[in-house]
């Protein structure tokens, strides 16, 4: 069982209030220019800690330019329709944040959510159509089993829950027709850390259809191999098949016990909507069997792969479409410059970000005193 988070809770908060006038102030930029300039939310560690945030291009780097601590490594993030963010804990986690990113204030925290001590927070939170209602992945640490959170969006109070009919569900997104599509990674895991695995031989991980007026299961799917674990999800540009059918990307991390079989394996899923398939590199292209993160890009796919330090890029057809090197390439994100144009790909690395337009030029811009994590999202 884990401890009572209470007390930490209360500490923290104090702290994080206590300074927050002291954050805002060396962080902020000139609203005009700031508004000017691509924003992007992020999650990072730097001096100051744990944050989420606010970057902007400024001159040849990316700076920040609002900022919020927060308790511990945050994972995945979520812009509102009101230009609100939501941010959530890295797994196993126990908090959820909604915050404004003020540019000129550094950043205020709207309201804050914490799980019950019988679950953890998987790192990934999305919000409904109409906005009255927030999903997250969870896990129940008891029976390790994968659930959906459902919450109410002011208050960010949990209403309810569904189970997703498989362990280690990680990201969640929404279809057209308002089913909730969720990457069940499948890893069984110690429930106290959430993140120590174990025996891998009853590792099953699947992508599953879920009704969001009853939670009603309407489809699984699972690839071959099953130490393939389904871990990011994204929609590519448009509909790509016959049907209409948008076509899902999924980046896979492989679990496998042979090395040279990690190493070999897959990156990329693709589901048409009837079929979940794998999507083979160009020839003798390693990409280490972990994909990061994944985004739509240039009608087909782009996965960051870390340990290949680089981006993967797949065409709508599943062809290999080239490698963009980039140290320790992670966070993606698929940002329009103007409607109706084809949107630019940013990737985060180690130590700079990348961008890719349309006609495939590619410009960097140095990341300076911040480790982002897996994800960003570009602001309206």
């Amino acid at each position: 069982m884990r401890e009572p988070f209470t007390l930490h809770r209360r500490q923290w908060l104090v702290h994080a209030t206590a300074y927050a006038a002291a954050l805002a102030a060396p962080l902020a930029l000139p609203a005009g220019a700031a508004a000017r300039a691509l924003q992007l939310a992020a999650a990072w560690e730097g001096s100051e800690g744990y944050q989420v945030g606010v970057l902007t291009k400024r001159g040849a780097a990316l700076a920040v330019c609002a900022a919020l601590d927060v308790p511990t490594r945050a994972h995945g993030v979520w812009v509102e329709a009101g230009g609100t963010l939501l941010a959530v804990a890295r797994r196993p986690g126990d908090w959820l944040l909604r915050w404004k990113p003020d540019v000129a204030q550094g950043g205020q925290a709207i309201a804050w959510g914490w799980i019950e001590p019988d679950r953890a927070f998987n790192g990934h939170v999305i919000a409904s159509p109409d906005g009255k209602r927030i999903y997250t992945t969870e896990t129940h640490l008891e029976t390790g089993q994968g659930l959906i959170g459902i919450r109410d969006a002011a208050t960010l109070e949990k209403t309810g829950e569904w189970p997703t009919h498989g362990m280690d569900p990680h990201e969640l997104l929404l279809d057209a027709d308002g089913s909730l599509v969720v990457a069940n990674g499948g890893i069984p895991a110690l429930p106290e850390t959430g993140r120590l695995k174990l025996h891998m031989e009853r590792m099953d991980a699947s992508l599953v259809r879920l009704d969001t007026r009853t939670g009603e299961l309407r489809g699984q799917w699972r690839l071959a191999d099953q130490r393939l674990s389904l871990r990011h999800i994204a929609w590519a540009e448009g509909a790509h098949t016959v049907s209409g059918q948008r076509l899902l990307g999924i980046a896979l991390q492989a679990e496998h016990d042979d090395a040279a079989a990690k190493a070999a394996a897959p990156v990329l899923a693709v589901f048409d909507g009837q079929r979940l398939q794998t999507r083979a590199a160009g020839p003798g292209q390693q990409l280490a069997g972990y994909g990061g993160d994944i985004a739509p890009a240039g009608g087909g796919f782009a996965v960051s792969c870390p340990r290949a330090n680089g981006v993967a890029l797949w065409r709508a057809d599943g062809e290999w479409a080239g490698f963009l090197p980039l140290q320790e390439a992670c966070a993606l994100a698929a940002e329009a410059p103007q409607k109706h144009q084809a949107p630019n790909l940013w990737a985060a690395g180690r130590l700079a970000a990348i961008t890719q337009d349309s006609r495939g030029a590619v410009r960097a811009s140095a990341l300076k005193e911040l480790r982002l994590d897996n994800h960003w999202a570009p602001l309206g």
